[in-house]
């Protein structure tokens, strides 16, 4: 049987999946509420693999050191997900030592998550990886995309 791969994604109303300086993101452009928490806890709520790309990767693991800065960073789901099993499609990251089990896989993304679709005895999610997932999306491997939309515009003018 082949596990179902999820492709989860946040975005802004004009498309931006993330906003770096001299803007401020916000974590979810301020916008999360107890209902939104609520519906994520339910998405991380099962066993699962996730899988990420490299920046992605580097940039989750860069965003939870800081998390002692901001306390309210680290909700329930975001805690689920850090303890996930994890692999990284990546030939420039190094295995992080805060990320439960953290597994290094080079080459090709769509070589590497055909492999890990037939081989998973638990469904595989990525959250974020725009270039991963583009390319598992032009290869048919995503089964699921869990897109959330957030009421923002973001400034395009970068």
């Amino acid at each position: 049987m082949t596990a179902t791969y999820t492709f989860d994604v946040f975005a802004s109303v004009d498309g931006y999946g993330s906003y770096r300086p001299p803007g401020d993101w916000g974590g979810y452009w301020g916008k999360q509420g107890p209902e939104f928490v609520q519906h994520r806890d339910r998405l991380y709520s099962d066993e699962a693999r996730m899988v990420f790309g490299g920046t992605t990767f580097r940039e989750f693991v860069e965003m939870f050191a800081a998390s002692q800065e901001w306390p309210d960073i680290e909700d329930s789901w975001v805690g689920r997900m850090r303890r996930m099993p994890a692999t990284v499609v990546s030939s420039s990251v190094d295995p992080q030592a805060d990320w439960v089990e953290a597994t290094m896989a080079r080459g090709d993304a769509v070589d590497v998550v055909t492999r890990l679709k037939e081989e998973s005895d638990v469904p595989l999610r990525s959250h974020g990886s725009l270039s991963l997932n583009s390319a598992l999306l032009a290869a048919g491997l995503v089964d699921v995309v869990q897109l959330t939309v957030f009421p923002v515009i973001t400034r395009s003018d970068r």
